[in-house]
């Protein structure tokens, strides 16, 4: 199931960047998210029927990050309870990166992988620019959308196209 979600996880990212970079209205560009945020939703709550509550939870950080986006890109609202989201987002990507690149867990069944450290640090990153834009108001300008379309293809479109066809 993750290589599903990580395919639809790419397109969003990518999709977000681009319409920020070709300054996109909001609602166009929440259509996406909600489509990703909805699959996530999904997924993740198969992944708790299931038991399997890391997949899960990791997963739904993800879900409310997309479905976050759409709803605040409706309602034009204050970016600043996203910012603050994602703040937590990003320490918690640390957190996974570490325990699934170096650490591992028996209790989980994780073998550490170094390609997992990766990805979940360049996501820390990129939720993490969330706080430093609108929380201590540093404008990065078009870097934030290109490191979108970035991590989407490089963390998110990839890996998940090799989940599918069984290559990872």
């Amino acid at each position: 199931m993750l290589g599903v979600c990580l395919l639809f996880v790419g397109i969003v990212l990518i999709n977000n960047g681009m319409c920020s970079l070709y300054n996109v209205d909001g609602k166009s560009t929440a259509i996406m998210n909600i489509f990703t945020g909805g699959l996530s939703l999904f997924i993740n709550f198969v992944n708790l029927v299931q038991g399997n509550y890391y997949a899960a939870g990791t997963g739904l950080l993800f879900c409310f990050t997309y479905l976050f986006v759409a709803l605040s890109k409706f309602l034009k609202a204050s970016p600043i309870p996203f910012a603050w989201f994602s703040t937590f987002v990003a320490i918690n990507a640390v957190i996974f990166g570490t325990i699934e690149g170096f650490t591992g867990s028996t209790a989980l069944g994780i073998t550490p992988d170094l390609r997992w450290a990766a990805i979940w640090y360049l996501w820390a990153i990129l939720w993490g620019t969330a706080f430093v834009e609108d929380i201590c108001g540093k404008k990065l300008g078009k870097f934030v959308p290109y490191l979108q379309v970035f991590e989407g293809i490089v963390t998110a479109w990839v890996p998940g196209v090799m989940m599918l066809l069984q290559i990872w």
